[in-house]
Formats: structure tokens, C-alpha cells, sequence
């Protein structure tokens, strides 16, 4: 069967550029800048993009390009029993799609709330309150939310509608999804600016505090927020790239699309700031007491923004509906791409068609949802967030090793710039074996510090690490199973051995819970045991008779 292919080079760019810029765009990278010395943290941001950014783009371009698979396949080729990363970048892709489209379900809700500015003067408690009605614990679901229910269902079916046909279609559908958010955050800028006091909100984003640059936690925020923008560790790059020729140009359409995402991120940090200048002066408070970032700044403070601009109700429904609109398209790329990446590996590694991987997987995405609309949504999405960032760290820095450490990367170097305009040498073997993976380590090394000195959230011990237990577990898990396809000749097998690891997996998770339990410690023992040891017992009886019939 032919490849499927963009229908020409635009498609792919546009595609990719939809991917990398995201929510965070939004909601993430103006506080960092802020909180990172303004202006001057610029400075470790380029440098993160030129050092890290673009050469991890061009890697998973290239493996993409040069192998024409997705990432569950692509790793294989350069080194045998390597595509579990493959894998594992695709469980972190699935674990973070499932809650990502929930929080466009939010931007659903806030969109038809818009019209009649149903939160004026009650946004904090109208955002926890009616719309995630939300709990005092973790552990207390309290029932569903059914609003968001119905706006994850229009999300998943649209990501079900633009994937369905294949990748022509989503070529034609990023025109949209990617030039509708840049006009109306041009239109949002236009309006913020001509607010009083923008100006002041523009030099607090702005302002450089040039000390920052000696502080080593400012570079590794810059680092960590080009890893995180650019799609990076997901596998998508590497299936969007694998719908192109052989002979594209690698390293233009890396610099391309890296710089496209954070100028993105730059340009709109100039519409928040410019309305948070406004919101300081009309509520008389300090700009730093109405700045923040994450959800809060999209469905809490730029809300509180919205609902004090001059023109009435009227005015400020337009914008209302303008700025979750932005939202809305802003993640509904970055959510069906994660979906495409998941089915081209499904696609490539298991023979089957796109529309019944494609229907499965949005059917199990939808219904997982449950759990993210309950009354403690949010705080699973929170701990199951923190984790899967950890997740896409480990991917980054796997792939970064592997390439840099057990393949010949001076011939990978070489291969990509025989097709690019943009040649980038050495430059780039320099990056990637050393750069990158030390970034990335160190990266690792001082979250775990700060986990065990301070644990993420004041969430309750079980729960945090029951998400860092699916994390490690899942990678073993699905490694080890899919690694088993070799030698094993029927589906009957496959079965069984999915059955042996789903009870290990199962059990090891449940036993960490109750372990955590003080009164049942000894039950966590013995069920941890019996797992291993019957998940353990059917997977070798099958792995025997699989290599017997072999």
C-alpha cells in the first residue's frame, strides 16, 4: 500500500506549525517570560530554540522522512528493539489527549457563556464552581458534569471528521485552524493595545531584568518551554514528516516551523499583557496581583479582563467569543495531531485501516473523558499533566541518546543536509549528542530533587505516585508487549500476552494504592505478588509455545 502524501509542502508546514503552537502559547509562555526576567529571558529562549528546538525537529523529521514511518516503526531502523520509545512517545501522546480534550471542552462551555458575559463579577467561583464544579479531593468524583460531556463528545467527533479522510484533508484544514487563531490574536492585540493602561502591561512583560540570566533555573525554564511548545517527544513530528518524499528539505522546514511557534508565543503574550495592564488599572490593584498563568489566566483572569472592557455587554461578548474561539482552534490542532501520530503508528505496526484505528481510539478517548469531566477532574488532569511532561522529557532524551550514542550520527548529519537549503553540520551532532541529552538529564535530576523535597501540588502521596507508577509502568509494558509480535504467530497469543501484562500492570498499580493505605499493607504484598506471578506464568507459557510453532 502507497503512503499517503500532503498534498504539497504548505500542507505539511501549516500541519506542523498547528501541532507545535498550542494552548500554552496562550497561557504558558507570557507568565514564564514574565516570571523569567521579562524581556531578557529572550535570551536563554533563542538560544534553548537554536540549541535544542530546531535540531530535535529536524532529528524527528528526519526519521520520519528517511524511514516513511511512524514513530512506532521509525526507531526500529537504527537500532533493533529500539521501538519502544517509538511506543512510549505514544502512550504519553494518549494519556495527554485524553484530558487535553476536556480542557477544550472548557473552551466549548466558555464560548456559548460568552454571549450575555454569564461570569461577570463571579469568574473564579463561576470557572471552579458551575463549570467544573469542582470537589474538595482528588479522591472525591461527585458525579459528572454533563456540559462538558457534550463539549468533549463535538471535540472528538471533529477530530474524528478532519482525520478521517486522511492526510489531504487535514492539509486543507489547517488553513483554517492555524490562520483563524493568528488573525484573531491580532485583533485581540489591536484591542488590547488601545486599552488604557496596556502600556503599563506591556512593560511589565517586557521590562529586562538582565540578573536573571546568572540563574540556572531561568535556562532550564527556557529549555523546558521549547521542549514542551514544539511537540517535541509526542511522535507527531516524526508521523507528519513520514507523508513526505524522501528528498524534502529537513532543516528549512525545522527553522520554519520552530520560529513560527515562538514568535507565536512571543506576539501573544503582547494580547494578554496589554489587557492585564487594563484589568490592574479599572480593579486598582498591582499588575503582579492580576497576573497569572495556566488555566487560571485563560478561564479565570482574562474572563475578569473581558468583563470590564468599555461597550457593554454587547462588546464584550464579541471579545468573549473571540478569545475562547482562539482557544478552541488553538487546541483542536495540537489535539488531532496527537490522534494522527497515534494512528499512523497503530497503521504501520499492526496492518490496519485508518478509519477503524481512528474510530476506536476516539470512542476509548471519549469515554476516558468521564473521569476528567467529573467534580475532581481537575485535579486527575493536574497529576496526570505533571507526569506526562516527565513522560515527554524521558522520550527527548531516549531519542537524543540513541541517535547521538549508539547510531553514526556524522552519516544522519550528513543525510539531512543533502536535501536542505540550510546546512547544519556539525552544529547539529554537537547538539544533539551533547546539548540536548545534558539539558534534558539535568532537567530530570532536579525534578526529582524537587519531588522528594517537595511534592508536586499538595496532593495526597497515593495519588501522586500512583500517576509516576502508570508512567514507568506503562513504558514497560507496552516495550515488552509490543516487542513480543515477532513470535507470535496468531492473534490468540497476542492475547494472552496482552492479558499476562495487563494483570502485572493492573496489580502493581493497585498494590502501590494500597499501599499507601497504612491498614492494608499486607494485602498490597500479597496482591503485588500474585500479579507477577500469574501475569508472569501465562506470558511465558505463551512466549514457549510461540517460539515451538515458530
Amino acid at each position: 500500500m502507497d503512503r499517503e502524501r500532503w498534498d504539497k509542502r504548505s500542507a505539511f508546514v501549516m500541519a506542523a506549525i498547528g501541532s507545535a503552537i498550542g494552548l500554552g502559547n496562550v497561557w504558558r509562555f507570557p507568565y514564564v517570560a514574565y516570571a523569567n526576567g521579562g524581556g531578557a529571558f529572550l535570551i536563554p529562549y533563542i538560544i534553548a530554540l537554536i540549541t535544542t528546538g530546531v535540531p530535535l525537529v529536524a532529528l524527528e523529521y528526519y526519521l520520519g522522512i528517511r524511514y516513511q514511518r511512524g514513530p512506532t516503526e521509525a526507531y526500529g531502523f537504527i537500532r533493533k528493539k529500539s521501538n519502544y520509545i517509538g511506543w512510549f512517545a505514544l502512550c504519553v501522546a494518549t494519556m495527554i489527549t485524553f484530558y487535553y480534550t476536556v480542557v477544550i471542552a472548557w473552551a466549548w462551555n466558555y464560548m456559548l457563556y460568552s454571549i450575555g458575559v454569564k461570569w461577570a463579577g463571579i469568574e473564579s467561583d463561576f470557572f471552579f464552581g458551575k463549570v467544573l464544579g469542582l470537589s474538595k479531593g482528588i479522591d472525591q468524583l461527585h458525579g459528572i458534569q454533563w456540559p462538558l460531556v457534550l463539549g468533549n463528545f463535538l471535540t472528538w467527533l471533529a477530530i474524528f471528521l478532519i482525520l478521517f479522510k486522511g492526510i489531504k484533508v487535514v492539509g486543507r484544514v489547517v488553513n483554517w485552524t492555524v490562520g483563524i487563531p493568528w488573525l484573531l490574536l491580532a485583533v485581540l492585540f489591536v484591542r488590547g493595545i488601545t486599552l488604557n493602561g496596556a502600556a503599563s502591561g506591556l512593560d511589565f512583560y517586557l521590562r529586562s531584568d538582565f540578573s536573571k540570566l546568572l540563574d540556572p533555573n531561568v535556562w532550564l525554564a527556557a529549555y523546558g518551554q521549547i521542549f514542551f511548545s514544539l511537540s517535541l517527544g509526542f511522535g507527531i513530528m516524526i508521523a507528519y514528516a513520514s507523508y513526505l518524499p524522501k528528498d524534502s528539505d529537513i532543516n528549512t522546514n525545522a527553522w520554519v516551523v520552530s520560529f513560527a511557534d515562538c514568535a507565536t508565543s512571543f506576539f501573544a503574550g503582547f494580547a494578554v499583557f496589554s489587557t492585564l495592564g487594563y484589568l490592574a488599572m479599572v480593579t486598582n490593584q498591582p499588575l503582579d496581583k492580576v497576573v497569572g498563568g495556566g488555566p487560571a489566566l485563560a478561564f479565570v483572569i482574562y474572563p475578569t479582563a473581558i468583563a470590564q472592557l468599555p461597550g457593554g455587554v454587547f462588546i464584550q461578548s464579541i471579545f468573549g467569543v473571540m478569545f475562547f474561539f482562539t482557544l478552541l482552534t488553538l487546541g483542536i490542532d495540537s489535539a488531532f495531531s496527537g490522534v494522527e501520530a497515534i494512528v499512523a503508528g497503530l497503521k504501520d505496526s499492526f496492518k490496519i485501516r485508518r478509519e477503524v484505528a481512528l474510530f476506536w481510539f476516539c470512542l476509548v478517548g471519549f469515554l476516558t473523558g468521564f473521569l476528567y469531566t467529573s467534580k475532581a477532574g481537575l485535579f486527575w488532569l493536574d497529576v496526570v499533566d505533571h507526569w506526562m511532561n516527565w513522560g515527554l522529557v524521558i522520550v527527548g532524551l531516549l531519542e537524543a541518546i540513541l541517535i547521538g550514542w549508539f547510531y553514526d550520527i556524522n552519516k544522519i548529519s550528513a543525510d539531512i543536509d543533502s536535501t536542505s537549503e540550510i546546512k547544519l553540520g556539525k552544529f547539529w551532532v554537537f547538539c544533539i549528542k551533547i546539548v540536548t541529552p545534558l539539558v534534558l538529564l539535568v532537567t530530570i535530576v532536579l525534578s526529582i530533587y524537587k519531588e522528594i523535597l517537595n511534592p508536586y501540588g499538595g496532593y495526597p502521596t497515593w495519588a501522586l505516585m500512583i500517576g509516576g507508577w502508570i508512567l514507568m509502568i506503562t513504558l514497560l509494558f507496552l516495550s515488552i508487549l509490543l516487542q513480543e509480535r515477532e513470535y507470535l504467530p496468531n492473534m490468540t497469543n497476542k492475547f494472552l500476552i496482552f492479558i499476562g501484562w495487563l494483570i502485572i500492570y493492573v496489580g502493581m498499580i493497585l498494590s502501590f494504592y494500597l499501599f499507601y493505605r497504612a491498614t492494608m499493607r499486607l494485602w498490597a504484598s500479597f496482591l503485588l505478588g500474585a500479579s507477577i506471578v500469574a501475569g508472569a506464568a501465562i506470558i511465558n507459557a505463551v512466549r514457549k509455545k510461540g517460539l515451538q510453532s515458530a
